[in-house]
């Protein structure tokens, strides 16, 4: 029963503590994509482009942090919704930015902090399912949005070479946070060890 409890306990904890680093990587991609978004919009229509995803992203993170200073911090349920809309918004971005193929759009490596901080946080089953979504969204949007890809071996190549980053980052995120729940059991058990042994002493 105890390890039960260990468990639930583990898991709260890498829920409330690292849904901050969630909202800190959101915030780095809201500020980046800022940043990218006055550098590269040569028009009004691309600027309201860009800036209506980063405004969802804003609303999204301004809900999250506002309840974390609260003292309601999000739960499973609520941060799997809040990156389910980040990789939405991050794809419209990705497609809809205008004269510019998705795979001639560099704005896909927005996916890469939100998919590493969501992998820090939720087991390796969830993560890893979030990270193969994330690659079929964006391979079905490149592809569907510009058929001359598959026809085009670089392009393929470069298809190619992008998901495999994504995959990359997913597994990471989730291999890191194996090894901080095994380090963790491991210290877990060190402490019930010696507290045993200081009660027979």
């Amino acid at each position: 029963m105890q390890r039960v409890r260990s468990r639930e306990q583990a898991a709260s904890e890498d829920i409330y503590f690292g849904q901050v680093v969630a909202n800190w990587a959101r915030w780095f991609v809201i500020g980046s994509g800022v940043l990218s978004i006055l550098w590269l919009a040569e028009d009004t229509s691309k600027l309201i482009v860009g800036v209506l995803p980063i405004v969802g992203l804003m609303a999204v993170n301004f809900y999250l942090h506002g309840r974390l200073l609260a003292g309601r911090p999000a739960n499973r349920v609520l941060i799997g919704i809040a990156t389910a809309i980040d990789i939405v918004l991050i794809t419209g971005l990705v497609t809809l930015w205008p004269g510019v193929p998705p795979l001639d759009n560099g704005f896909f490596v927005m996916y890469y902090p939100i998919l590493l901080a969501f992998a820090f946080i939720m087991e390796p089953r969830i993560s890893v399912t979030c990270t193969l979504a994330v690659m079929l969204v964006y391979g079905v949007a490149v592809i569907s949005l510009d058929t001359s890809v598959m026809s085009d071996l670089d392009a393929v190549e470069t298809l190619i070479t992008r998901l495999i980053t994504i995959c990359a980052l997913g597994v990471l995120g989730s291999y890191f946070w194996r090894m901080q729940r095994a380090r963790r059991r491991q210290s877990a058990a060190l402490s019930e060890d010696y507290g045993i042994e200081n009660n027979r002493a």
